[in-house]
């Protein structure tokens, strides 16, 4: 009991190449006891001495394959080019002991079936394909003599195992190749819900952290709060100074208050309706209300006809800060590029796929391929922070049903575009309400 659980678990630590290398290496070694030990019990016909050299070059060919087993699994096909000399090997050995009167002749669907399970659904039918052929000439070409066995004609036997073999051969190259491939885009999307399992862990790590910290700012903004208007009353410092920090001030009232406002309509699940006329209008306030530094040009699109204004997104409490994170990241971006806090927004409605579009371009330097891609996704580590305002924008905008594309502008800079489903037909009501 206990060496059959050491063996599973070997098994199971062994990764897919080496299975694969130890199956095959299986089925050498069937094929030496078979010729050896077995070939008078089975009525295995060893007639030509090219059968041992045979086997001799497989062996080599195995150890060579073996060898190399992680560079052949690295190349596209390299193993659907394996498992195709293994089928010429297994026909090779057929042939020369019995051919189609061979009691082992499935064995040729070996490499089949390990097609049909690890590789894309066209190397399985080619492989099928082959075995069928080989099967069928062998076959056709048994003596006459063979197909009598005392007396008997066994011509409708062989006939009834070479249509088995064929019913097999299709099973195995659709329905086990069926099969095989969910399986392979079931664990694609499980891996996929693994890292959004993760993602969201972070994000409510990040959230918790961010209402502990929210809480504990209200005390000491409140108090500096007094000192200010108590300053601005004595006239102790001067007036440009106290007047930059109650700037300061009141963006960061009106912040906390925003995020109260946020977490509680979160909270309770409430969600308004928002055109893109409206949607722009709000930014352009809220940008010239906390980031006045920054040089906006806000655009709506010239196709936005009265009945498209009309078309509406559902939104809540987290989209507008998650707009204005990508807007500020852009001012930041254009200032340490161009000195100038120049940022570009477009709003528009794409009638053909029924969405809503807006794109924060800013005039940066850009930011390299390879991090776009992960930026929104993952804590990335470069000069100008970790993304995590970026990682928390995104997440607001999925949750809404959005969607947030990075992409480099043709004239430099960064264009990050944040698409909404909108909704057809809205009722006075909603409209009203929204």
């Amino acid at each position: 009991m206990l060496n059959l659980r050491v063996k599973n678990l070997l098994i199971r630590n062994l990764g897919a190449v080496d299975q694969l290398a130890l199956l095959r290496f299986a089925g050498l070694l069937l094929k030496i006891g078979l010729t050896f030990f077995a070939a008078d019990t089975f009525g295995l016909s060893l007639t030509s001495p090219v059968l041992y050299w045979g086997m001799s070059l497989e062996a080599l060919y195995l150890g060579f394959t073996f060898w190399h087993r992680s560079a052949i699994a690295r190349l596209g096909s390299g193993l659907f080019i394996v498992l195709l000399l293994d089928t010429l090997f297994w026909i090779s050995w057929l042939y020369f002991t019995g051919g189609a009167t061979n009691a082992f002749i499935s064995l040729l669907l070996l490499p089949t079936a390990i097609a049909a399970v690890v590789l894309p659904t066209w190397a399985p039918w080619v492989l099928a394909l082959i075995s069928t052929l080989a099967y069928s000439l062998m076959i056709f070409s048994v003596p006459e003599s063979q197909m009598k066995h005392h007396g008997m004609d066994m011509s409708s036997h062989y006939l009834g195992m070479w249509f088995n073999f064929l019913i097999s051969s299709l099973v195995l190259t659709t329905s086990v190749a069926y099969i095989a491939q969910r399986m392979r885009k079931q664990e694609v999307e499980l891996g996929y819900m693994r890292e959004a399992q993760l993602r969201q862990e972070r994000l409510i790590a990040l959230g918790t952290a961010s209402a502990q910290m929210a809480h504990q700012l209200a005390t000491p903004l409140a108090s500096l709060r007094l000192l200010v208007d108590e300053a601005v009353e004595d006239a102790v410092s001067e007036p440009q100074v106290l007047q930059e920090m109650d700037t300061a001030l009141v963006r960061c009232e009106q912040t906390l208050n925003s995020l109260r406002m946020a977490t509680e309509s979160i909270r309770q699940q409430r969600k308004a309706l928002m055109s893109a006329e409206q949607l722009a209008a709000t930014i352009k306030q809220q940008v010239l209300l906390l980031m006045p530094e920054i040089n906006l040009e806000l655009s709506l699109a010239h196709e936005i006809d009265e009945s498209e204004n009309e078309r509406m997104i559902q939104t809540d409490a987290s989209l507008l800060p998650a707009l204005l994170a990508l807007i500020e990241n852009a001012g930041s971006a254009s200032l340490a590029h161009s000195g100038e806090s120049r940022v570009l927004v477009s709003v528009k409605v794409d009638a053909g796929s029924h969405r809503l579009c807006i794109s924060v371009k800013d005039f940066g330097a850009g930011i390299p391929k390879e991090m776009q891609l992960q930026l929104g996704h993952k804590l990335i580590e470069s000069e100008r922070g970790m993304g995590m305002a970026l990682l928390l924008s995104n997440a607001s905008f999925e949750r809404l049903g959005g969607q947030l594309l990075l992409s480099s502008a043709n004239e430099g800079g960064t264009i990050a575009k944040v698409c909404f489903p909108v909704c057809e037909s809205i009722s006075a009501s909603q409209v009203g309400a929204a």
